[in-house]
């Protein structure tokens, strides 16, 4: 069915239910890509999004993450299960918008009501930009579909230089030849080249516990 919608939710959620598997308990403390956010706060803010975008693909308008902006994401409000129900969520995002009816008239999340067409592309963004993000933050490989890729390259730059607050940040300057995922990193504000502080190693042979 995913031939019959604009864009297929699949491969960003495989990418991110991957890259889950390789969080360890040490890296919900650690920076992200994501000003002041930690990979927590990521985790936390991928669970809401997946609700409210799987709410406004079947246009269940009052539902949880529709009516108005979401909470802002935090390390504390983390779902102590996020292992478990954090890919099902997303596995519920994906099937939610590969009904076509998704993609027609009008969809409302965090208080926003856009095209339906609209909002599943800034919904597909969503998720390959904080893909990359956890990604990052974790020293994850990344890889992204082209096919999407090359939808947000377009959508992204129809925008403001200067971002759009709450969604993207102003565009960072990129050669016009690099390939797809720098660009759109760049076109949503993010800085392609962003790399974790890096850690500090404990010697072998030093008492770790008490």
């Amino acid at each position: 069915m995913a031939d019959r919608v604009p864009l297929d939710f699949d491969p960003p959620v495989r990418q991110i239910r991957a890259l889950l598997l390789g969080v360890d308990d040490r890296d919900l403390a650690a920076p992200t890509p994501c000003p002041d956010w930690s990979v927590a706060a990521l985790l936390d803010h991928l669970m809401g999004l997946s609700v409210a975008f799987t709410m406004a693909a079947r246009k269940r308008a009052g539902a949880a993450g529709t009516d108005g902006p979401p909470p802002e994401p935090s390390a504390e409000h983390l779902s102590r299960h996020w292992r478990s129900r954090l890919p099902v969520l997303l596995a519920e995002l994906s099937i939610a918008w590969k009904d076509p009816a998704a993609w027609t008239g009008t969809a409302l999340a965090g208080g926003v009501t856009l095209p339906a067409t609209a909002m599943g592309t800034v919904a597909m963004n969503e998720l390959i930009m904080h893909g990359w993000d956890l990604a990052r933050a974790t020293e994850q490989d990344y890889a992204a579909d082209p096919r999407a890729l090359e939808m947000l390259v377009e959508f992204l730059g129809q925008g403001s230089a200067d971002g759009t607050p709450g969604l993207f940040g102003p565009r960072v300057p990129v050669d016009p030849e690099e390939d797809l995922l720098t660009r759109a990193l760049a076109l949503a504000g993010r800085d392609p080249a962003w790399r974790p502080p890096r850690r500090r190693r404990v010697p072998s042979g030093t008492a770790t516990g008490g």
